[in-house]
């Protein structure tokens, strides 16, 4: 696989992503035991927005960078807080220079007893990774791959937590390995919150997805979906779409008030939408 990040750093897709990222880790440092973050697919931890990569397409602009100059709503600009404030931690006097990775976002909302693990097998990407977390003791980089990862470190001592799955999407099955991942990972920790990350260019892996988890048996899944453009064009990213696996009972109230605030300033004008919807729900 040659797929990069650094190319989609900041996009409206890691926009949705982090947010929700923080939104969960927020509730995990509500009660005072330690918590573990697992990301499977983590990349190089930060990104360099005046890079090669991140220049050649732009897409943090139309991305957090449409995020920092927007005006939000009071109860939406509460919620999205913690990332942003993860992000100014990486750049000074306001300047976007830096973007953070789930590690760095993690990292900066983490607890001195709290703990992170993450995954990169390709090996340039790994040593950035290493590089990007080190000195802090808290943090591990690891350089195995992320779908061994996704069972391998579940349950954690801990018990508490989040797994973070964010595959590259570059295989022709990975719709149906992210399924496969995460009934094999819930059977080993079923009490665990996984938060999954997939792309929106038709609906048919995502959809697929949706009745695959549906199946599963797992009782509870919410999904929440961002659309930034119309969705009938099969070459290019339209939206993202996160399965969050045993949700805090406070996100789906927040995701309702995030999700169109998101809309509103990441879309194509007229083209944006947002979905929330239990794939599975306790009775």
């Amino acid at each position: 696989m040659n797929y990069r990040h650094a190319y989609h750093a900041g996009s409206f897709a890691d926009v949705l992503k982090h947010a929700v990222l923080a939104r969960i880790l927020v509730h995990l440092a509500a009660k005072p035991q330690a918590y573990r973050v697992i990301d499977t697919h983590a990349g190089s931890g930060r990104y360099d927005l005046a890079g090669a990569e991140a220049s050649r397409t732009g897409e943090w602009r139309s991305g957090i960078a449409r995020l920092v100059a927007a005006t939000l709503p009071a109860d939406a600009a509460a919620l999205v807080e913690p990332y942003l404030a993860a992000v100014r931690a990486l750049n000074e006097r306001g300047a976007l220079r830096v973007y953070p990775g789930s590690p760095l976002v993690a990292r900066a909302l983490m607890r001195p007893q709290d703990r992170l693990i993450a995954c990169e097998l390709e090996p340039q990407t790994a040593k950035a990774l290493a590089h990007a977390l080190k000195g802090d003791l808290r943090l591990k980089a690891v350089a195995i791959d992320g779908w061994t990862a996704l069972t391998a470190y579940v349950p954690p001592k801990e018990r508490r937590g989040i797994v973070i799955v964010d595959p590259p999407f570059e295989a022709a099955d990975d719709f149906t390995q992210l399924a496969e991942g995460l009934s094999q990972a819930h059977r080993k920790w079923p009490t665990g919150l996984y938060l999954l990350w997939y792309p929106i260019k038709d609906r048919g892996g995502p959809d697929a997805l949706a009745r695959r988890l549906r199946r599963s048996g797992i009782a509870k899944i919410l999904r929440a979906e961002l659309l930034v453009a119309p969705g009938n064009d099969p070459d290019r990213l339209n939206g993202s779409g996160l399965v969050i696996v045993n949700p805090p009972w406070t996100l789906e109230n927040e995701l309702a008030v995030l999700l169109p605030a998101l809309t509103r300033v990441l879309a194509v004008a007229g083209a944006g939408r947002a979905d929330l919807t239990w794939l599975a729900a306790e009775s």
